[in-house]
């Protein structure tokens, strides 16, 4: 996303665009790393070494608030993040390198709700090995 359009997505939010917010959502927006606070954190303070870690975390508590960004519980050791307004979608985690990949969902998986019921949030993840560690660990036998 584009400067224009990671401001444009805070004012529709009700978010004031700091220059941290800016840069907090920047990373997360334009990098699918799905980052814990600590990576948003270390990313951020590249380009602003005096950006304290609180003002990370409480940026990303004020984007998680307004919608913008949504925390992922995907590995119990430390909450992740992804952008909030993006197609429903699954997650992969390696158990080996601990990567975590965006994986798209089968059509029809809304006839697994039954009627009467409003999904707001879909969660859904894999847990297992990716192909890049898949190929190390066969090199390694």
């Amino acid at each position: 996303m584009t400067d224009v359009q990671l401001i444009d997505t805070l004012r529709c939010s009700n978010v004031r665009p700091s220059v941290h917010r800016l840069a907090v959502l920047g990373y997360i927006a334009n990098f699918s790393t799905h980052p814990t606070a600590d990576e948003v954190f270390n990313a951020v303070s590249v380009d602003f070494p005096t950006v304290s870690r609180t003002t990370v975390y409480n940026s990303l508590h004020t984007l998680v608030q307004a919608g913008v960004i949504r925390e992922l519980e995907i590995d119990s050791a430390s909450m992740r993040y992804d952008l909030a307004h993006q197609l429903p979608h699954s997650h992969f985690r390696c158990t080996r390198c601990g990567k975590i990949f965006d994986m798209s969902l089968p059509d029809g998986l809304e006839n697994l709700v039954k009627p009467g019921f409003v999904v707001q949030v879909t969660d859904l993840y894999f847990a297992g090995i990716c192909p890049d560690c898949t190929v190390l660990s066969d090199q390694n036998k």
